[in-house]
């Protein structure tokens, strides 16, 4: 069973491949080389690094002594979610491996990343210390206000606009593309990349369900929804540098027929863990705006 085990783990790289070509959000995953496992579950270890500023420089005594810290913050991951699947009995292990790889796949494309988009917007809309402004946005022309405001705040803040990454509803996005104007398209030329994301995703807070079905209410079907306090987003701007997000797809969880004893199947878990938040220095990097 060892080896059978290997070949599902052979699988992991190619589901983090759909994650990031399926996720609108990947973009903002910080290296893996920069976070390691802390001492507990579900904890990650950060590199976070302040400096010091100039000073006065003296002919007769040279250069004033300036400090950098380089310091390790431990975080608590704030997204931990999983589900079990079954798979019936097949011919040998490599053919079970390849139907657990269609599965988890299809799981990541549908379920798992529609998901996890709308839990890191939703964490970035509700970081305090963020610009952000609401409003209806019937027309181009208040879109381009809406998005000359962001992008001056920003300037104002001097968040770089290299790495300023616009997200943005296909139905907000359109609104200014139609006016194929010498504005609209200058506006847009004030962020780096421009990135559509569906309204399903877009969301200032969401509710994520237990997958359970208990008295409070039949959740099985697991996912999320929108939050009764959550507003639709019409576009959030973020800066590279501004989040912090890690993210793991944990290699599944593998029981072969003869160990399960409620089925003549496979059993696959799957499980992803990851943080969305901000570092406090660099709230000027995120701009909201949703409606009222």
């Amino acid at each position: 069973m060892p080896n059978s085990i290997a070949l599902f783990k052979n699988y992991v790289p190619i589901l983090d491949e759909v994650y990031r070509e399926a996720s609108r959000s990947a973009v903002l995953d910080g290296a893996p080389e920069l976070a390691r496992a802390g001492a507990n579950a579900g904890e990650l270890i950060i590199p976070k690094m302040t400096m010091d500023g100039l000073a006065d420089y003296a002919r007769a005594s040279g250069y004033v002594d300036g400090d950098v810290t380089l310091t390790n913050e431990t975080v608590l991951c704030n997204f931990d979610r999983g589900r079990m699947f079954t798979v019936d009995a097949l011919d040998d292990a490599e053919t079970a491996g390849i139907a657990f790889g269609r599965l988890a796949s299809e799981f990541i494309r549908t379920r798992v990343v529609p998901e996890l988009d709308a839990f890191r917007f939703a964490c970035y809309a509700a970081v305090s210390g963020i610009g952000s402004a609401s409003g209806a946005l019937a027309d181009g022309a208040s879109v381009v206000a809406a998005l000359r405001a962001a992008a001056s705040a920003m300037d104002e803040a001097e968040v770089p606009m290299e790495g300023r990454f616009l997200f943005i509803t296909p139905t907000v996005l359109g609104l200014i593309q139609d006016m194929d104007t010498t504005s609209s398209r200058e506006v847009l030329t004030r962020f780096d990349t421009v990135i559509q994301v569906p309204q399903t995703r877009f969301y200032t807070a969401i509710e994520q369900l237990s997958g359970l079905n208990s008295e409070a209410g039949d959740e099985s079907a697991g996912g999320y929804r929108k939050a009764t306090s959550g507003k639709d987003i019409n576009f959030l701007v973020i800066h590279r540098d501004a989040p912090i997000q890690f993210t793991k797809h944990l290699a599944p969880k593998v029981i072969p027929p003869e160990a399960n004893p409620a089925a003549d199947a496979w059993k696959f878990g799957y499980r992803m863990v990851g943080i969305a938040d901000a570092y406090e220095n660099k709230v000027a990097g995120i701009y909201l705006h949703h409606k009222g």
